[in-house]
């Protein structure tokens, strides 16, 4: 039996986020299972690093029930990031050059060495340098933002621009700190660190087990995206966007006018 077209779909999805072109989803007409949508994914990494990108952390998706039930998808994802993707704290981003952006609060830590697969949570803080607010622009290449659970794999989780805070040391408890998303000076969303698996900490165990069943291992100064702490909010030209998480300081981007 012929499996699907990896390379196919990677062209395809790649091609729509190149132009902002939305397209329909791939996975029921082309048999795609989830672990050919990773294989997918790696075939669209390839296709940054031969342009020049670098492979520079992970991201986790949909470690919240609210993003869960946001886009219909029940199971915890991992997703690639690259130099490309990064926006400096207070920078910039072009709406147009995206289909339908999306920004969302998140916790990042800095990684000091090789965690190894199944690290209990309690060796952390010897796995990681630093903890940041955060904030991942997130954008599906799915017309009406609607994918299944191997579509939104191959699509690398929808992952499209992030931007790092100041690094700070890590605080005794990640488990329960106040969470807010501002859009132009007013709260949209209000969350807790707690909505990302109970503890983001927790998140960086799945991510190291997850991406291990793919032959990935997390690198010595990478950056990992724990994931939303809340759901999602349509991001739009002109818009200052700050993410605030206790303890931690804020982050932030304006969308271009």
């Amino acid at each position: 039996m012929i499996g699907p077209d990896i390379a196919g779909i990677a062209d395809k999805l790649g091609a729509a986020a190149d132009t902002a072109t939305a397209i329909p989803q791939l996975a029921a007409e082309t048999g795609l299972d989830v672990d050919a949508a990773y294989a997918v994914q790696t075939a669209l990494l390839q296709r940054r690093l031969d342009r020049g990108e670098r492979l520079v952390g992970l991201k986790m998706g949909l470690t919240s029930k609210a993003k869960m039930a946001q886009v219909g998808v029940d199971e915890v994802i991992w997703g690639r990031l690259t130099d490309a993707m990064r926006v400096p704290d207070g920078g910039s981003v072009d709406v147009a050059g995206f289909i339908h952006p999306r920004v969302e609060p998140e916790v990042a830590f800095l990684l000091d060495r090789l965690p190894e697969p199944g690290e209990p949570v309690g060796a952390f803080t010897e796995a990681v340098r630093a903890v940041a607010p955060a904030i991942e622009l997130i954008d599906s290449r799915y017309a009406n933002f609607t994918f299944s659970l191997p579509d939104v794999v191959a699509d690398n989780t929808s992952a499209a621009a992030f931007v790092v805070g100041p690094w700070s040391p890590v605080p005794d408890g990640l488990d329960n700190l106040g969470v807010l998303l501002e859009i132009d000076g007013r709260v949209a969303q209000v969350g807790s660190t707690a909505a990302i698996l109970g503890d983001p900490r927790r998140a960086l165990d799945e991510g190291i087990r997850l991406a291990g069943r793919h032959g990935v291992r997390l690198r010595e100064g990478w950056v990992f995206l724990a994931g939303a702490a809340t759901a999602a909010v349509p991001l739009r030209p002109g818009a200052h966007v700050r993410a605030v998480v206790e303890k931690l300081g804020t982050a932030s981007l304006r969308a271009a006018a």
